[in-house]
Formats: C-alpha cells, structure tokens, sequence
C-alpha cells in the first residue's frame, strides 16, 4: 500500500482490500473462508440481495459519457456481535461471494486484522499479481516486433 494513498485518503487500504475481494474469483474467496475457519457471531443488516447497475463509459476515455449496458451486482451487510459493520458489493449473482466479502470487511476493521490478512487477503492479492503477469506475458509473446527497414525510392 502507497503511504501517500492514504494520507491523502483515510479510507483507501479499506477501498483497496474491498476492491481485492470483489475482483476475486467467488470460488477462491469461499475457499479461503473456509480455511481461516473462525466465523464471527454476527447479525445481518442487509441480506445479500441481486441488483443492477449501469456502467458506463467514455468514447476514447475522453469523449461524452454514455450508458454502456446494466451490469449484475450482490450486496450483503453484517455486523459482528462487537458492533463493527461491513460491506460486501461484488459483481455478478453470488449470495455467498456477497456474504463472505461483507464479513471480511468487518474482521478488517477488528483485532483480528492481521490474521485475516494473511490467511485471506495475500493469497487473493498473490493469486491476481500471478494472474496479471499471466496476462502480460501472453500479451508480449504475441506482439509483433518491426523491423525496421529502408525503402529506396527511383525516380525516372
């Protein structure tokens, strides 16, 4: 986490880890749940509930605004038996995905932080830096390297 993100914005490591569990795989988030093993006593607040949004986007990035289409998302919001609250927005229909990423946030904001980090959070965020240069790498083995030639002109 950049220092500067978050002197300038308070909120910003809680944005990143809430970004980091709503852009993971569902599957992998259940499994890594399932694995930390201790489930709080909460409430919930709001039960996961499927919804939709509209995206939208910019002709060029720079252009007008314009709606792109609805997307699917789920939310969820718990309170743990201490008081703290958390939220879980994630695209897609996944109750659970919802449910789980709510109950994350809550456990980010308590004394169990560090343990939650480690068994949740760095896998995730290991398992998307993995898959990024996945990405990057196919995306350069694919690119086509010019070569750089001189072309002779005649003129008659």
């Amino acid at each position: 986490m950049n220092m500067m993100n978050s002197e300038i914005d308070p909120h910003a490591p809680r944005k990143a880890w809430l970004g980091l569990l709503a852009k993971s795989p569902a599957a992998e988030v259940a499994r890594l749940w399932a694995a930390y093993g201790t489930h709080p006593d909460h409430s919930i607040l709001r039960a996961p509930e499927i919804g939709g949004v509209m995206v939208r986007g910019r002709a060029g990035a720079v252009g007008a605004a314009f709606n792109l289409g609805e997307m699917s998302v789920t939310r969820a919001s718990v309170k743990l038996g201490c008081g703290t609250v958390g939220h879980g927005y994630v695209q897609g229909r996944s109750k659970d995905h919802a449910l789980q990423t709510a109950l994350i946030d809550a456990l980010m904001q308590t004394d169990a932080v560090t343990q939650v980090e480690a068994a949740i959070l760095a896998p995730l965020r290991k398992g998307r830096d993995t898959a990024k240069a996945t990405r990057a790498a196919k995306a350069a083995a694919t690119k086509v390297v010019a070569k750089e030639r001189k072309i002779k002109i005649h003129r008659n």
